[in-house]
């Protein structure tokens, strides 16, 4: 052994592991403070970058299902319309049977004409005001709603539009419909059964439509929280075994700086050379 007042191997040993306990102990710290055992780059760049990966894919997963939302809230507002549509049908339905009765009064059937001119026009209102997020599929604005079906924006899933404006494929009643008379009350009747039957037909259409949008979100909901549970098993910190780690580098910490502080009253020694000189 040298005994030596200028090199001071012992410390030097005992400086280099407590230096290293000091660095597990900040990583220790660092994995309990942020909840993330991989928390940058600096921790593990592969790991880091396959979590930033799936990071990017959960916010895509988050915009395609707002995508699905708001279609869905398209559809949502487009059935309300049609749905009123149809009870509207059928009560002008039912004042066309009444004004076809031939024993009905020419002022009881210029009333009966006076409400129907009035849901005609009701009609019309609710088709121009079907609209969500500047989206009309009821009338004949648009051919069909889309919303994003994969994070990478490659894939869409979409529903026709339902044109139910007055004269038209659907609701084949024109504007100028009028009950007035006996014999035009007799005429619209098997035009507002066919119109009513399209209309049915159409919210159908429409659901079914509903529904597959229903069944997307609720897969790309799943999808995200598997690729969120994926990401934890990557980068979250075990705080069990964090906790358990830094009760050793604690003690570790500790005995360091003992060890040190002994290696550095070595020298000390040397002067007990010299106590009788």
């Amino acid at each position: 052994m040298t005994f030596s007042v200028n090199t001071n191997t012992g410390a030097m040993t005992a400086l280099q592991y407590l230096n290293q306990t000091e660095s597990q102990l900040a990583t220790t710290q660092s994995a309990i403070n942020s909840g993330l055992k991989v928390a940058d780059a600096r921790d593990n760049g592969a790991i880091f970058a396959i979590a930033q990966n799936q990071r990017a894919a959960v916010a895509g997963y988050t915009a395609v299902t707002n995508s699905i939302n708001n279609g869905t809230s398209s559809i949502d507002v487009a059935l309300s319309a049609g749905q009123s549509i149809s009870d509207l049908l059928i009560q002008m339905k039912q004042q066309a049977l009444s004004a076809a009765d031939t024993s009905l009064d020419t002022a009881s059937r210029q009333s009966l004409n006076a409400d129907f001119q009035a849901l005609l026009g009701q009609i019309t209102t609710i088709v121009q005001n079907a609209t969500f997020n500047n989206s009309n599929l009821i009338n004949g604005s648009t051919t069909k709603i889309m919303a994003l079906a994969s994070a990478d924006g490659s894939r869409h899933i979409t529903t026709q539009a339902q044109n139910m404006s007055l004269s038209g494929t659907i609701v084949t009643l024109k504007s100028t419909a009028s009950i007035s008379t006996q014999t035009k009350a007799s005429a619209l009747i098997a035009t507002i059964q066919a119109s009513l039957t399209n209309v049915d037909a159409a919210l159908a259409k429409l659901s079914a439509g509903a529904a597959k949008f229903s069944i997307q979100a609720t897969f790309a909901q799943k999808l995200s929280d598997t690729l969120t549970t994926g990401i934890g098993n990557l980068v979250d910190a075990n705080m069990a075994d964090e906790s358990a780690q830094l009760q050793s580098l604690q003690v570790k910490q500790q005995l360091g700086v003992q060890a040190l502080s002994i290696a550095n009253q070595a020298p000390q020694t040397i002067l007990s050379l010299f106590q009788n000189s």
